[in-house]
């Protein structure tokens, strides 16, 4: 095992690559399903959130479609998530703003983590903005929140004594158990892995990654899980919005 580490931290020390979507590492087969909206599995989330955008049966009787209109008018908000919240004075996720909406001005109670629900309204809303440039902004009142998501994002962690940073930029383009690591970029999510079976969002990943190198996974409500994703929502600037993309 310590063999191993040692090469992930020697590999780790080259020259972190230009930024690309993971989409470039996938497989032909894989790229061809996503390209391809009528065999990419998420758009069963994304047809679901579409039902869920009109749906007036909650305690206000008001839908999404309500206040916000046709769905169009959604282009190029996933672009910018998480953002910064000044009221609240911090970021908030795609996945949280729904939530706030979804509770404070429909009166519904909280969709469950992870839930298809959330993430078919997330993929729905997600999807009006593909194609477009990811355009998070870390600047100003927001900069603390990216330097601490950066922070995390470079800090060892687990049993394996492994950071973000060592694989998703040292180890980027190289081979696992015949699997290229991936840069970890989040411009795809929420995303159907194949290895999942299922649609499932950044945290859903995130969390694989810690117990992958044997560390305590975030909780739900944590400040620096929402500041990883925020690091790596800006790291991903200018890659283009691929939800709902594919992996394997």
């Amino acid at each position: 095992m310590m063999r191993w580490v040692a090469l992930f931290l020697c590999l780790a020390a080259q020259t972190q690559a230009a930024p690309h979507s993971g989409y470039a590492d996938a497989s032909a087969p894989v790229r061809a399903m996503q390209d391809d909206d009528t065999a990419n599995p998420g758009f069963l989330w994304v047809q679901q959130g579409e039902g869920i955008w009109s749906d007036a049966g909650v305690p206000t009787g008001h839908s999404c479609a309500s206040c916000h209109g046709a769905a169009t008018g959604m282009r190029g908000v996933s672009a910018r998530y998480p953002e910064y919240d000044a009221k609240l004075g911090h970021p908030l996720t795609l996945e949280q703003r729904i939530e706030q909406c979804h509770t404070e001005r429909q009166g519904a109670a909280p969709f469950a983590h992870e839930s298809d629900e959330l993430l078919a309204i997330t993929a729905f809303v997600g999807v009006q903005s593909r194609g477009m440039g990811v355009t998070v902004d870390a600047s100003g009142p927001a900069a603390p929140f990216f330097d601490r998501g950066k922070e995390l994002f470079t800090t060892r962690m687990g049993l394996l004594n492994l950071s973000c940073a060592e694989c998703h930029d040292g180890l980027a383009g190289h081979h696992l158990a015949g699997a290229t690591i991936p840069q970890g970029q989040p411009n795809g999510y929420p995303l159907y892995r194949l290895e999942w079976q299922a649609l499932g969002s950044l945290v859903r990943r995130i969390r694989n990654c810690l117990t992958g190198v044997r560390a305590e996974p975030f909780t739900d409500d944590s400040t620096d899980l929402v500041a990883l994703q925020f690091y790596l929502g800006a790291r991903a600037d200018g890659l283009k919005v691929e939800t709902p993309a594919v992996r394997p």
